[in-house]
């Protein structure tokens, strides 16, 4: 399994824990609400479904509107598939949230894990942090080991791209630290004093390239024949 298919499914996996929804809502809420993925196609989505399916992480349940109902006779379409969580999908996904391994660090991985931070515990959430501060750390002390050594012989304009590279990763180790220091303190991103989850809603704040769950919506042609 590649590293974008693992990150789909357990995106997938998340948000079908929050409630049951069918491709449609899934593919608007992976493109549009999470922010972790780039537009990408019912062709890459439906596979993932069916994977999920196999192994007994979700059900296939036919649309149970009145609309869906009726409409599937008169116009020759399927009726809508809800996908639904099963107990044993449920299990599997706490036991990818309590994941901190390396690959929790990575750029679109961290992105992915940060978008679910709601419904993950306080200890991985430090974890996972810690984990993606020292990688950025480590990328910057290269980045800027590279500029020392190329800067007499770059242009103008590559010399500024670099720099713009480093005060984007420096801004995003800003960032972390800020929610470690919350974190260590035992407040949600709201600021307020508290032990449970940091609220899902607020990620607006993270840097470019991390998941901004109140961001508007990238234009997307509704498909109502979509599963």
């Amino acid at each position: 399994m590649s590293r974008r298919s693992g990150i789909l499914e357990f995106a997938v996996l998340g948000l079908l824990r929050e409630s049951p929804m069918h491709g449609y809502e899934l593919r608007k809420r992976l493109n549009t609400s999470l922010g972790v993925f780039r537009a990408f196609s019912y062709g890459t989505l439906y596979p993932c479904l069916k994977t999920l399916v196999a192994n007994g992480w979700l059900i296939e349940e036919p649309g149970n509107t009145t609309e869906d109902a009726l409409a599937a006779p008169l116009t020759g379409r399927r009726a809508k598939i809800v996908y639904r969580l099963t107990a044993e999908g449920k299990e599997h996904f706490e036991q990818l949230l309590s994941q901190t391994g390396p690959d929790a660090y990575e750029d679109e991985t961290f992105a992915a894990r940060f978008a679910f931070f709601g419904q993950t515990s306080r200890d991985v959430r430090m974890r996972v942090l810690e984990g993606r501060r020292s990688r950025l750390e480590e990328r910057l002390e290269k980045m800027r080991a590279s500029l020392a050594r190329t800067r007499e012989r770059l242009d103008d304009y590559t010399l500024e791209l670099q720099r713009h590279g480093m005060e984007s990763v420096e801004r995003e180790v800003r960032w972390l630290n800020e929610l470690i220091e919350s974190e260590r303190a035992g407040r949600d991103l709201k600021g307020s004093a508290t032990g449970g989850p940091a609220q899902q809603d607020t990620t607006s704040g993270a840097p470019g390239g991390l998941p901004r769950a109140g961001d508007a919506p990238r234009p997307d042609t509704p498909d109502d024949t979509a599963t």
